[in-house]
């Protein structure tokens, strides 16, 4: 392919993908083929020669785009939103189209020093404490003109909060260690980590990378709103000290997964304080209502915090993948995962005047995620970005006064910011076959969790397209969907 053809292909692509965002809402959102459809159309064996690019798109109208499932459309209620927009794809395309490898500063400058800057105007935004902000190369001086070292704290841009999650735990583990590890696990004795019974399942995974070991967390209890118990939370981390071992990480979490509940960081935070604990928060979907001040008591109590993180690539318009971890003392986290061969010296980085951060992050490598994230935020504005977390979160209130005024149905939990946890009253069955027969008509997609042992369907309310009309619909769906239960 060459330069003109890349030019002619491109235009033709960029008119594809909006002419598909345009029309989404016409595709069946939960794809309907069956395992292994896909790869039954597809060669056994890869191309001896190149194929022309209008075969490739062929194919992937006819075999791909019936094999999706379509998180872009308005009426995708499932999960989590995985918005994009037009300014984030674009943004993408540019670092693609850019191609550069953002390792270090020396590599790309303008791929570390913008990411540093967006950061910090996401602390603003989102009124996050001032203990998260970055100065890459600040060395303010003192009232008697002498020279401060560096800020310690800042940003950086993960790909997911599973990922954040994993580098907090290895920074908590380095700081109650003094780095003290080795392959086999952590020689200063024996760690524990807390989380609620309702925290990510990442946790779990983080803490068995980090080499500490299952048997070495500890599940909190949780109250009615299936927000984390203080109380339990201090019992079990005075129960783990009296044995000999050091509580090391807290996983407090302000939108849980199954139903957006939001943990007491105000009770939370002394508590982690006195036992000398890491407190990561994790508001991978939630955080980002803070852009609204009406809506920023979910991070009441944060300045307790030592690391967290929301992803712009959930409700925030920037696609897949772009999560905003911060931390506020960086060096756990650098000094765990910083390794410096030969071919990676530099003068800049020896200078300690700029942020590497492959220090931050597990891999070396890093695209230039930031350009995304920088497109949205000029283009939509604060203010632009607000309206849309209003929109959702009021036809989120419609929704729940909707399904409270049925006398067929319940709520499974308070509604919280744009999740609806429901249930039919007639129990598990119905509300599971209420659910199955939602997602196989193709006109909209749910999920669902477990709540107080019992079934719950989640009305998740965040894609971009997503209108009134769209929730309306929605809810007669399953009004019919429940009378066609109840009759068979």
């Amino acid at each position: 392919m060459n330069t003109d053809e890349f030019r002619r292909r491109g235009h033709d692509l960029i008119d594809w993908i909006a002419a598909y965002l345009e029309h989404v809402e016409a595709y069946p959102v939960l794809s309907q083929v069956r395992p292994g459809d896909v790869r039954g159309r597809l060669p056994a064996a890869p191309p001896p020669a190149g194929e022309p690019f209008d075969a490739i798109m062929r194919d992937v109208e006819e075999i791909i785009v019936p094999g999706l499932t379509h998180w872009q459309s308005p009426n995708f209620f499932a999960f989590f939103p995985s918005n994009n927009s037009y300014p984030s794809i674009l943004g993408d395309l540019l670092s693609s189209g850019l191609g550069v490898q953002g390792m270090i500063w020396a590599t790309s400058p303008a791929c570390t020093e913008l990411e540093t800057h967006v950061m910090d105007w996401l602390v603003e935004m989102l009124a996050l404490p001032d203990a998260f902000r970055s100065t890459t190369s600040a060395h303010p001086e003192d009232s008697q003109g002498r020279a401060e070292p560096a800020t310690r704290a800042g940003g950086v841009i993960e790909d997911t909060a599973s990922t954040s999650t994993l580098v907090a735990l290895i920074a908590a583990r380095e700081r109650a260690t003094g780095g003290r590890t080795n392959m086999s696990g952590v020689q200063a004795g024996a760690l524990t980590v807390y989380a609620s019974n309702q925290a990510h399942s990442a946790t779990e995974k983080a803490v068995r990378i980090a080499g500490l070991g299952s048997d070495n967390l500890r599940l909190v209890d949780v109250d009615a709103s299936f927000a984390m118990q203080p109380d339990h939370l201090a019992s079990l981390i005075a129960q783990d000290r009296a044995a000999g071992r050091t509580p090391a990480f807290v996983c407090a979490t302000v939108g849980t997964t199954s139903s957006l509940a939001i943990d007491p960081l105000p009770a939370i935070g002394p508590i982690c304080r006195e036992a000398g604990a890491w407190l990561h928060v994790d508001a991978a979907m939630a955080g980002t209502a803070a852009l609204c001040p009406e809506l920023r008591s979910i991070h009441a109590g944060l300045e307790f915090a030592d690391s967290y993180v929301f992803n712009p690539h959930k409700w925030m318009l920037t696609n897949f993948d772009c999560s905003a971890f911060f931390v506020r003392d960086r060096a756990a986290l650098t000094s765990a995962l910083s390794i410096v061969p030969e071919y990676l010296r530099n003068q800049a980085s020896e200078s300690a005047d700029v942020i590497d951060y492959r220090n931050w992050q597990i891999a070396l490598g890093r695209r230039f995620r930031a350009l995304k994230l920088w497109f949205v935020i000029r283009t939509y504005g604060v203010s632009g970005l607000q309206e849309i977390v209003r929109r959702h979160v009021a036809l989120a209130r419609d929704f729940a006064s909707w399904v409270k005024s049925d006398p067929a149905f319940e709520l499974a939990a308070p509604p919280s910011l744009n999740l609806v946890c429901f249930r039919h009253k007639s129990g598990d069955e119905a509300t599971m076959a209420i659910l199955d027969r939602l997602n196989a008509s193709g006109r909209l997609y749910l999920t669902h969790t477990r709540l107080g042992e019992r079934a719950a369907i989640r009305m998740c309310i965040g894609q971009r397209a997503t209108e009134k009309r769209h929730v309306e619909a929605a809810w007669a769906a399953i009004k019919t969907a429940a009378k066609e239960v109840a009759g068979k």
